[in-house]
């Protein structure tokens, strides 16, 4: 699939998942209202030459706005300008979903699940109630995203995150998807590459934070 695809297939995902404002398609990419207060709009840029970023960095900078770009890292920083800062590292996936059944919740831990807005959420609590792993996946037609995966420091290497990715998958095979999308942090990707996952391109996030502030 084409970057630009599933990058749009990532965006209706990602609002949907988010309660975010629609997306506005732009002559670049899009624009999303999230509406959070340190991260009050999201241009997520298809466009990954030099001259666009320069300028859709020019445009819209303003303070709580983010830039969502897919090009290396050291190039995207050096184009957007110095008052622009980079998150961690991160990239784009996607997968074939495919039928697989999820693995047994381990012993001590308790798998609660929920859907509201074609959303599907997973929760996963230790023995004494307290949180131990999270993810949500909305699916958008044939295409469904994968978000908010987490696992708390303490209960990782337990096999909590490959057992809610499968029980994700598996709902969005429900709902009629048949390729999955997520963006990912270097916390996530080597999960995600083991259970099948592959990378379609570097994906940076900058936000505005001017040098003098």
């Amino acid at each position: 699939m084409q970057t630009s695809v599933i990058t749009a297939a990532w965006v209706r995902g990602w609002v949907v998942s988010r309660g975010a404002a629609e997306p506005v398609v732009r002559p670049w990419g899009f624009t999303v209202d999230v509406g959070q207060v340190g991260h009050a709009t999201r241009h997520v840029l298809t466009a990954d030459d030099e001259a666009t970023v320069r300028k859709v960095a020019a445009e819209v900078a303003a303070p709580t706005v983010w830039l969502k770009v897919f090009a290396e890292p050291e190039d995207v920083v050096e184009w957007a300008g110095p008052d622009w800062r980079a998150g961690g590292p991160g990239w784009l996936m996607h997968t074939r979903l495919r039928p697989t059944p999820a693995p047994e919740v381990p012993d001590g831990y308790t798998l609660k699940s929920w859907s509201r807005g074609g959303v599907t959420r997973l929760l996963v609590v230790a023995s004494d109630g307290s949180f131990a792993a999270r993810g949500q996946i909305a699916p958008t037609g044939d295409t469904a995203v994968v978000d908010q995966i987490e696992t708390a420091a303490e209960h990782r290497r337990k096999g909590l995150g490959r057992l809610v990715m499968h029980t994700l998958q598996g709902a969005a095979l429900e709902q009629g998807a048949t390729t999955g999308v997520l963006g990912c942090t270097p916390d996530g990707r080597a999960l995600y590459e083991s259970l099948g996952w592959q990378v379609q391109a570097p994906l940076v996030s900058l936000f505005h934070a001017p040098s003098g502030e």
